[in-house]
């Protein structure tokens, strides 16, 4: 739903966009702006009472209704004044350099040069004298990125050479990437898993190298943000003791809290729990809830039971 502070920040766009395009369609100008034909008409009924003080008519935004109703065509005049740049604030622009320089951290080599202009253009609107904010992401290497990049570009499938950190080995997955992103000062490939058909996340310092495969990368849908994997999930958070060797399960899985060596996970399938504290052996210990705790005894003693009954029958 658009509010008003949201209808008046597009109308400072809306305008002048459409002033220097005169003639421009209603569905052209809707989806310049991802809404609807229906908003866009609201926005120009608001544009059209709306101009200089005093409210006379010269004063007043000119705006052809009957042809962006009748013809679906916007002709809009007398609406110079809002075709000046819009003048940041100085919080305004230290928030795009900052953004500025995460993309510049995930960038490919070859865009550094328009992200550093446009940086450098933003610094020359900054009032004030205080040095400006650093990020700091954790990204790999330049040629990882750059390879990631174009096959990103070019729609094509990869094959990853992925160091699994503190699981101490190295695979290859082959996967279709989607797209890259930040999350925790860490950048991520977000990827289609053949292997694993689904949705995976791979650190990109962990990425050593890419390698086309040849093939085209096949249609996935969009990978889903990792904080909605388990949105739905009515399960409670389990919290585990974990010796150092099992610490790599905090870059794998949706955590929660992390406090020393308790990491408290999101639970949304209690057999894959079972699974993960039987794979982490003396290495976890589950400390709550208590079902949680009653379950992993559960699945350890089957466990057991199993495994003696398969060594009696050989």
């Amino acid at each position: 739903m658009s509010t008003s502070a949201d209808q008046v920040a597009r109308l400072l766009a809306l305008i002048p966009y459409v002033q220097a395009r005169p003639g421009i369609t209603l569905t052209e100008a809707a989806a310049a702006f991802s809404i609807s034909e229906r908003q866009l008409m609201a926005d120009l009924w608001i544009a059209f009472m709306c101009g200089l003080p005093g409210g006379l008519p010269g004063d007043l935004i000119e705006v052809d209704m009957d042809a962006a109703e009748g013809e679906g065509v916007i002709r809009l005049a007398n609406a110079e004044i809002l075709s000046r740049p819009l003048r940041l604030v100085p919080h305004e622009v230290a928030t795009l350099r900052l953004a500025l320089q995460v993309v510049r951290e995930v960038a490919a080599p070859e865009s550094y040069a328009a992200i550093d202009s446009a940086s450098a253009k933003l610094a020359t609107m900054s009032w004030e004298d205080a040095p400006p904010a650093v990020v700091s992401i954790v990204t790999g290497d330049e040629g990882v990125r750059q390879s990631l990049v174009d096959a990103l570009s070019n729609g094509r499938r990869v094959r990853l050479t992925y160091d699994r950190g503190a699981r101490g080995d190295t695979t290859e997955p082959v996967v279709d990437p989607a797209s890259l992103v930040v999350r925790e000062g860490y950048a991520y490939l977000e990827a289609w898993s053949l292997e694993r058909d689904g949705w995976r996340s791979y650190r990109l310092d962990r990425i050593v190298a890419v390698r086309e495969t040849g093939e085209a990368t096949a249609m996935h849908g969009v990978p889903p943000k990792r904080g909605d994997w388990l949105a739905d999930s009515t399960g409670p958070d389990v919290t585990l003791r974990v010796s150092a060797n099992a610490r790599w399960i905090i870059e794998y899985y949706p955590v929660a809290h992390t406090d020393g060596d308790l990491v408290t996970l999101r639970v949304g399938d209690p057999a894959w729990l079972r699974q993960l504290v039987l794979r982490l052996g003396d290495e976890a210990e589950v400390v709550a809830p208590v079902e949680a705790q009653d379950d992993a005894v559960r699945a350890a003693r089957e466990a057991l039971a199993q495994y003696a009954a398969w060594t009696l029958d050989s």
